[in-house]
């Protein structure tokens, strides 16, 4: 951390200085089990000195066994922090939400969810901003793209992928019935040039004049962007900044989280064919939680944990995301174990 390459490089500065936070807390964890060991010889011994007075040969067996529990807590721990770290984990993201099934609902539950995460990131420090978005026809999102940016947003949030069912009575409906509809989650790490190479001639890019707010420059200069991949199709109209070098910039950095995605998805999917996981694939089409009005509960389905609901659309998530977290690591334990 004190050469000049990394202190002088605020981005590597932060790096580093993670990485070195991530390890202290495994070189203080085998300190203290290693202490505890030297303990436990020390009561084992005061033990077979003491095999005459049973009350001090009592009080010795009862600090052996404290001793035995200290280290085997402290044996779980060193296994989690022993785990190979996922070199995505602290990245910034790229979410985007999109109504499923259900119509006009649909958006509208869309649109609960994004408020739901903008919430969360506000409790965490992070900076949300909208990259694109599209209006259902009563309101909602039928599309919603951000960009959350701050520490270790992907390490968080990365267990959100896939699809959120709400049953609920909309709105709209007139005689009470629930409605069942969806809305898919998708979690992008952001990336860089580094991680995905993209040909300049793949990419057809167009410029439009943008709409809504913004002052009379939205209007009347073209700083719209409308971009697509050739290869794969995929399509990126990016509005939300003034500028169409900034636009431009949004939509190949959302572009390349998309390249990227699909290729994590591609990996998930070949990793799902060789065994079956509790925390799922990550995959799109995976439904992961229902939204519950009537008896106020979301239930994950992975953890098989139930939540308060109004808390949950609060944005206060923290619960559930740590019980995958430790869901997360007790599957890989349980995979290095039996490897």
């Amino acid at each position: 951390m004190a050469s000049p390459e990394v202190s002088s490089n605020p981005t590597e500065f932060q790096k580093v200085a993670r990485a070195a936070a991530d390890l202290e807390q495994t070189v203080t964890a085998y300190r203290e089990y290693e202490q505890l060991q030297q303990e436990l010889a020390e009561a084992k011994e005061l033990a077979a000195e003491s095999a005459e007075d049973e009350e001090m040969k009592q009080m010795a067996q009862e600090e052996t066994d404290k001793i035995r529990k200290q280290m085997q807590s402290l044996e779980a721990q060193l296994e989690v922090l022993l785990l190979p770290k996922d070199p995505l984990d602290e990245r910034s993201i790229m979410l985007e939400v999109r109504a499923g099934t259900g119509g006009e609902e649909a958006a509208l539950w869309a649109a609960d969810l994004v408020r739901m995460y903008q919430r969360y990131a506000d409790t965490q420090g992070w900076k949300v901003s909208f990259l694109n978005s599209s209006e259902g026809d009563n309101g909602g999102f039928r599309e919603a793209v951000l960009q959350v940016a701050g520490d270790a947003v992907y390490s968080k949030l990365k267990f959100e992928s896939g699809v959120h069912r709400v049953q609920r009575v909309p709105a709209t409906e007139t005689q009470g019935r629930v409605h069942t509809s969806t809305a898919t989650v998708a979690i992008m790490p952001e990336v860089d040039d580094v991680d995905v190479k993209i040909d300049p001639k793949e990419i057809e890019l167009k410029t439009a004049r943008a709409g809504g707010a913004g002052g009379q420059n939205v209007n009347k200069v073209e700083t719209a962007v409308d971009l697509i991949h050739k290869p794969t199709g995929i399509r990126i109209f990016c509005t939300e900044e003034r500028s169409q070098g900034k636009n431009r910039e949004r939509a190949m950095s959302l572009l390349r989280s998309k390249l990227f995605d699909l290729e994590q998805e591609k990996q998930r999917s070949e990793i799902a064919a060789q065994r079956k996981s509790q925390v799922g694939t990550g995959g799109r089409s995976e439904k992961i939680k229902t939204y519950n009005f009537k008896d106020s509960r979301m239930s994950d389905h992975r953890t098989k944990n139930n939540y308060d609901l109004n808390k949950m659309l609060s944005g206060a998530i923290e619960e559930p995301i740590q019980a995958m977290i430790a869901l997360e690591q007790r599957e890989r334990l349980a995979e290095l174990s039996s490897s």
